[in-house]
C-alpha cells in the first residue's frame, strides 16, 4: 500500500483566501493574533464589504497619511468568527469541550470529523440557536447577545434536518428569508421579490416555485432550505451538511454556487461536510473535531493525512494533494 503524504505548505486549493480591503478591523483584545490586524472598534459589526465603518471627518479628524509613509496593510483577514473555550453539555454528555476556533473573513471553513464529534452542535452555537459556555464572537460582538433580527441579517443558517411548514409553496418559504428586513406583518416589496427570484434561479427551483413543500423530494427540500438562507443575504453562511440527499450533479452545483458567492459577494462560509473529498477540494481551511475537541485545524493538506484518518475515523486511505485540492481515496485493508 502506498500512502502519499503531502508536505506542509503544499498547494491545496484552487482559491486562496481573499484578503479584506484596507480598513478598520475588530480584533479581540488579548486573543491570539489580535495584534496582527489593524486596530479598530471591537464592538463594531462588519458591513458587507468587511469594514467596520470609516472614521468621522471634520474637526479633529486625522490627516491623511502619505502613501510613502503608510504602514504596511495586513494581508491576513481578521476573523469573522472567533470562538474561545466553547463547551456545550447536553444532559450529562459533554458534546463540545473547550473548542477554540478562528474563521477568517471571506474564507470557507469546513468542519469535519467522525459521527458524534460535535459538528452540528458547533454550527448551532455559531448560529445563536444553542448556548454554551465560552465566547462566540461575530465581528467582535457576542452572537447570543445580538437582537435576533440583527443576527438573522448577518448569519444565515441552513440546518441538516429542517422542519418545513408543508402548507407553504416553495416561493413562499424562500420569501421567509427576507423577514429580518421587513418584519412579519409587512409584506415583501419589489426588492424582496427580486432577491427571492434570484435565489430560486440560482438553486434551479424556478420550475418548482408554485409547488407545495410537502410534494418535494429530499434533495429538492435541501435546495429550498439553501435558497431561503441565501435570500437572507447574510455575511456569514452556516451550512450543516449542505449536500445531504443531493445527487452528485446537484451536490457539485450547490458547492460551486456557494464558492462563487463567497468570492463574488465576500461571504464567510462555515460548513460541516462528511464527504472528505468535497471538503478537501472546496474549503480553504479544515477543522477536524474528535470527541468534542479540535484535533487539527489548518489547510486541507495539513489536516487530512492518512495517519489522522486512521486515528480518528478508523479508515485506511491514501491522501493525494494537487492543484485541484486534496483527494482522499479509501483503500481496502490488507
Amino acid at each position: 500500500m502506498t500512502v502519499i503524504e503531502p508536505a506542509p505548505g503544499s498547494p491545496t486549493h484552487r482559491h486562496a483566501p481573499t484578503a479584506l480591503p484596507p480598513g478598520p478591523e475588530a480584533p479581540v483584545a488579548g486573543a491570539p493574533g489580535a495584534g496582527e490586524d489593524t486596530p479598530g472598534d471591537a464592538g463594531a459589526v462588519p458591513s458587507r464589504n468587511g469594514t467596520a465603518g470609516a472614521p468621522p471627518r471634520g474637526n479633529g479628524a486625522a490627516r491623511p497619511v502619505s502613501p510613502m509613509h503608510a504602514p504596511p496593510v495586513a494581508t491576513r483577514p481578521a476573523p469573522a468568527l472567533r470562538v474561545r473555550g466553547l463547551t456545550v453539555t447536553l444532559g450529562h454528555l459533554t458534546v463540545l469541550d473547550g473548542v477554540d476556533l478562528d474563521v477568517p473573513g471571506r474564507s470557507w471553513t469546513a468542519v469535519v470529523g467522525p459521527n458524534g464529534a460535535g459538528k452540528s452542535t458547533l454550527l448551532r452555537v455559531l448560529a445563536g440557536v444553542l448556548r454554551g459556555r465560552g465566547q462566540v464572537l461575530l465581528g467582535g460582538r457576542e452572537v447570543t447577545r445580538m437582537v435576533p433580527r440583527r443576527r438573522a441579517a448577518l448569519v444565515g443558517y441552513a440546518p441538516q434536518n429542517p422542519v418545513l411548514p408543508e402548507a407553504l409553496t416553495v416561493r413562499e418559504y424562500v420569501a421567509l428569508g427576507r423577514t429580518p428586513y421587513h418584519g412579519l406583518l409587512a409584506g415583501p416589496d419589489r426588492s424582496d421579490e427580486e432577491v427571492v427570484e434570484q435565489s430560486l434561479v440560482r438553486l434551479d427551483l424556478r420550475g418548482l416555485a408554485a409547488r407545495s413543500l410537502r410534494a418535494l423530494s429530499g434533495g429538492e427540500r435541501q435546495r429550498v432550505v439553501l435558497a431561503r438562507t441565501l435570500a437572507q443575504r447574510p455575511e456569514v453562511l452556516l451550512l450543516d451538511e449542505p449536500t445531504t440527499a443531493l445527487d452528485l450533479g446537484h451536490a457539485q452545483q450547490v458547492l460551486e454556487l456557494v464558492d462563487r458567492l463567497r468570492r463574488e459577494e465576500g461571504l464567510t462560509v462555515v460548513s460541516t461536510l462528511h464527504d472528505l473529498v468535497l471538503a478537501g477540494q472546496y474549503a480553504d481551511r479544515l477543522v477536524l473535531l474528535a470527541d468534542g475537541r479540535v484535533a487539527a485545524a489548518g489547510p486541507p493538506a495539513q489536516v487530512l493525512t492518512a495517519r489522522r484518518l486512521a486515528t480518528h475515523y478508523g479508515a485506511h486511505a491514501e491522501v493525494v494533494a494537487g492543484p485541484g485540492g486534496v483527494r482522499v481515496h479509501p483503500l481496502r485493508p490488507r
